[in-house]
């Protein structure tokens, strides 16, 4: 409990601190900065989609300390996609940086279902959970499939 407590409050300093970090000292730590963001996120949401198809057992407590990670890690990539990491060498497509808008709203609508995946978790229902999750997994793979190599 304390553990999870400590990551939910880090997270969430974390994300307090987002439109200071967004000015990164290089463009290397904006990367950085992102795909670390999306590898935390990425291992609570694995966590999620193991109990919502039967690989692992249900927890309603883990769910919710998982989903409401995954909803404070979702908010923070954004700040890494910054101009001046259009031309390094990363698995973003070059799509994502000609349809910038496009690619947002990808992200915004991302943020969204994870929020309705937190609050599906909260119900510790696990038909909840499944359903919430297999909306919010398709809206990360439309994205994936998009814009990442």
């Amino acid at each position: 409990m304390k553990k999870s407590f400590r990551l939910i409050l880090a997270a969430t300093l974390v994300a307090a601190g987002v439109p200071a970090m967004a000015q990164f000292q290089k463009p290397e730590d904006a990367v950085k900065y992102r795909q670390a963001s999306f590898t935390v996120m990425a291992a609570h949401f694995g966590r999620l989609g193991a109990m919502a198809t039967g690989k692992a057992p249900f927890d309603a407590k883990v769910a919710q300390d998982n989903a409401a990670i995954v909803e404070v890690m979702s908010k923070l990539p954004w700040a890494g996609f910054t101009p001046d990491t259009q031309n390094l060498k990363t698995r973003v497509k070059a799509e994502a940086w000609a349809e910038k808008a496009k690619f947002d709203q990808g992200g915004e609508k991302m943020v969204a279902e994870v929020a309705k995946l937190n609050a599906a978790a909260k119900t510790g229902n696990l038909d909840n959970l499944k359903a919430a999750f297999g909306e919010t997994a398709k809206t990360c793979k439309a994205c994936h499939d998009a814009y990442r190599e």
